[in-house]
């Protein structure tokens, strides 16, 4: 009787051997179809869309400083005063030559009318004639260099008062009242300030030639940045944000690659109404490297590493797990992930519970959002390591 039992005991566990343990509950999904488009990142520097050196046009020692350092300023605001008084005095001079020169015109100018009568009244020689009128010529000439003289002297009192030739935000004074001035067109001359516009502002950054022949074939549909007059719209972030939050537009892509790096130079301009982008600051640009196309999606904690490939893992008609690798593409709000190439749309991915099984583990998949039996709701399993 004893034999008899521990027989049968055996034959219970050889059958619960074979038969094996139940198959892994994990949770499945197909891929989310969705329309997107890829987007290519750089980093860049934001440059001014005007900037101007104030200097001089006449020499002379500084009177006053019209403006704060630092402030904004509109364009034809004074903003440097040089002393006056010897530019006022050239302009009386310049005045003074031009009464004695029309006082002279005046004069000639009645002496050749009483000559042309008589000339003709034979009174004076032809010889004499002649001279009345070249006088006149010339009392007539020195009117127009005596105006032409007016005007400088005019010119360069106007220019003792340095304004803004643009809008924008001014740096600091390079020189305080009382210190002599070098002004002219030549190369030394004294640099005043600078002034930099604000708004609008650009954005520079280079981008590769393979990058740059992608976008030229994709150009055709002018929704490229290498669509020179396409003005796509591009999404910017600065160094301490998490999102493309700031929109502005292509406006300008280089003509040249340069030699030395193999890269060429874009540029897009944003609105900076509030100021907040100053030139020089670092930013990040996002541009379209693609046309709007349907792409498949999957959550970012599906995907499995193996090495340098990457896969999903998807339950077959026999309720097997099977690996597929897959080529990646962006990531969508965070969570889902673009799959290029290597899964279907009707597969069924497993999008909970990959860390519990492997390829070719029976499995009891449970459709995403239903509850397993029980009532209770698919476990959460711990995102695989990338």
């Amino acid at each position: 009787m004893a034999l008899a039992a521990f027989l049968a005991g055996c034959g219970e566990g050889q059958k619960q051997q074979q038969a094996g343990p139940p198959p892994t509950p994990v949770t499945v999904a197909p891929p989310t179809k969705r329309t997107v488009t890829d987007y290519d990142e750089y980093v860049g520097r934001f440059i001014a869309v005007n900037s101007v050196e104030v200097r001089a046009r006449v020499s002379g020692y500084l009177d006053s400083v019209d403006f704060k350092d630092g402030q904004l300023v509109k364009d034809g605001d004074l903003l440097f005063t040089i002393d006056k008084r010897p530019f006022q005095n050239a302009v009386a001079q310049a005045r003074a030559t031009l009464a004695a020169a029309q006082s002279n015109l005046a004069f000639t100018e009645a002496d050749y009318t009483r000559g042309q009568q008589l000339v003709k009244e034979k009174t004076i020689t032809d010889q004499t004639f002649e001279q009345r009128s070249q006088a006149f010529r010339n009392a007539r000439a020195a009117v127009s260099g005596a105006e032409a003289q007016v005007r400088t002297a005019e010119l360069d009192l106007e220019f003792t008062e340095l304004r803004a030739p643009i809008p924008g935000r001014i740096g600091d004074r390079r020189v305080t009242p009382g210190n002599l001035v070098t002004g002219g067109t030549g190369g030394n001359t004294t640099l005043l300030a600078t002034i930099v516009s604000t708004d609008p502002i650009y954005f520079e950054f280079t981008f590769d030639e393979a990058s740059y022949l992608r976008y030229e074939r994709n150009a055709g549909t002018g929704a490229d940045i290498a669509s020179r007059g396409a003005s796509v719209p591009v999404g910017l972030k600065l160094i301490d944000e998490k999102d493309f939050s700031h929109d502005g537009r292509m406006d300008f892509v280089d003509n040249v690659i340069d030699r030395t790096s193999g890269t060429i130079r874009g540029r897009a301009v944003f609105a900076n109404a509030n100021g907040v982008f100053t030139p020089g600051m670092f930013g990040r640009v996002r541009v379209p490297a693609t046309s709007p196309y349907e792409a498949l999606l999957v959550p970012d904690t599906a995907i499995g590493s193996e090495q340098a490939r990457k896969y999903v893992l998807v339950v077959d008609a026999q309720n097997k797990t099977v690996q597929k690798y897959v080529t990646l593409g962006q990531l969508i709000d965070g969570k889902l992930r673009v799959i290029k190439e290597g899964l279907a749309a009707d597969d069924k991915v497993i999008v909970n519970g990959i860390a519990r099984v492997r390829p070719g583990q029976a499995v009891a998949p449970q459709p995403e959002g239903q509850a397993q039996p029980g009532g209770q709701p698919p476990a959460a399993a711990p995102a695989p390591a990338k």
